[in-house]
């Protein structure tokens, strides 16, 4: 059985993300990602001992849009939870037993060529529309890239930002003050469902709390949003459970979730 799950705002929360939503019940936290020898995200101590429990009994696949380096600052994964299974960059590529399926990323790259206009294209097409973004824009690893913003834009602006991407091949996520622009090719639904095809397994249950993560929830058969996330605020997608917890108990909520699942499959 797999268990498929975003990890930043769903189970995983940096110093910035505990600051903004907060951890109403004062839970105990496990750091678990270092950068520059200091710790910058964390779980609640629970969350660890039950995604490790989870890990052992069931086929655990982290589903995220960090890249594969920033998803190798997580130490838990290197010592204490091994994975068969990773998927990075938002679907381009899986990491299988620590090495990059080749066939995978250069499908996507291929998809991707055809698809999609290339960036500065699209900045350009963003710009003619009267688009031009406060923040740093950063790239994750030639494939896509987003936007750190000092103010965010309003939400009359986003659809119409969205409706250029997508245009283009392209679209958006916000995640926190992050403005993500994707090409349409690159999918964690896709990347999940190679997964699930490869091993001959089902996918019992996922978590997100992005628009990027409704691509591989929407596979699943039972599906948790955190009570904050994106997906709870966008209307169009339906058929999941709302987390009761807010922030970083939310994360805590939704491997007890997977847990109670397993048990019950079992």
């Amino acid at each position: 059985m797999i268990f498929a799950s975003d990890l930043d705002r769903t189970l995983v929360y940096s110093k910035r993300a505990i600051d903004e939503l907060g951890n109403e019940n004062q839970l105990v936290l496990k750091p678990v990602e270092k950068r520059d020898n200091h710790w910058v995200s964390y779980m609640t101590t629970a969350s660890y001992n039950k995604l490790k429990e989870l890990s052992l009994t069931s086929l655990f696949i982290p589903v995220t849009t960090r890249t594969t380096d920033q998803f190798n600052r997580f130490h838990i994964f290197k010592e204490d939870i091994p994975l068969t299974y990773a998927i990075t960059s938002n679907g381009a590529n899986i990491i299988y037993h620590g090495k990059l399926i080749e066939e995978w990323a250069a499908h996507i790259k291929s998809r991707i060529s055809e698809e999609s206009v290339t960036q500065a294209e699209l900045l350009t097409n963003l710009k003619k529309a009267g688009f031009q973004f406060d923040g740093q824009i950063k790239q994750a690893e030639n494939l896509f890239f987003y936007f750190i913003l000092n103010s965010l834009p309003p939400a009359t602006d986003r659809k119409a930002i969205n409706d250029v991407a997508l245009s283009n091949g392209w679209r958006i996520s916000i995640q926190g003050r992050k403005l993500y622009f994707i090409p349409r090719a690159i999918s964690k639904g896709d990347a999940l469902d190679f997964i699930s095809k490869r091993e001959g397994l089902e996918v019992i249950a996922g978590a997100g709390d992005s628009v990027l993560d409704w691509d591989f929830l929407k596979n699943c058969h039972t599906r948790y949003v955190p009570a904050h996330g994106e997906l709870a605020r966008v209307s169009g997608t339906s058929n999941y459970s709302l987390t009761k917890n807010y922030g970083i108990g939310a994360g805590e909520e939704i491997l007890k979730k997977f847990l109670d699942l397993l048990h019950l499959k079992i």
